[in-house]
């Protein structure tokens, strides 16, 4: 994208779709050490987008963790330690 004169740049229209912008939607810009993110205010969505959204990021992290193996109880074990609240045999 080009910055205009003024400082403006378009936001491409697939991305404005993913992120639910629109006309008078809010975005922010994030400086990182890398650059600079684009960021969508997301205020006014409803509880369906939202829960929506946060699917569609837990489908894309899907198999992204690989556990060597261990079910979910030993990785949390693993993880959290065991547990002293529990009467274990």
């Amino acid at each position: 994208m080009r910055v205009t004169t003024k400082g403006q740049v378009t936001i491409p229209k697939p991305i404005r779709d993913r992120l639910g912008i629109a006309p008078g939607s809010e975005v922010e810009f994030v400086v990182t050490d890398e650059g600079v993110r684009l960021v969508a205010v997301n205020e006014n969505l409803s509880q369906e987008e939202k829960l929506r959204r946060f699917s569609d990021v837990l489908d894309r992290m899907e198999g992204t963790l690989d556990l060597g193996g261990m079910t979910t109880d030993q990785y949390m074990e693993w993880l959290r330690g065991p547990r002293e609240d529990l009467d274990v045999d």
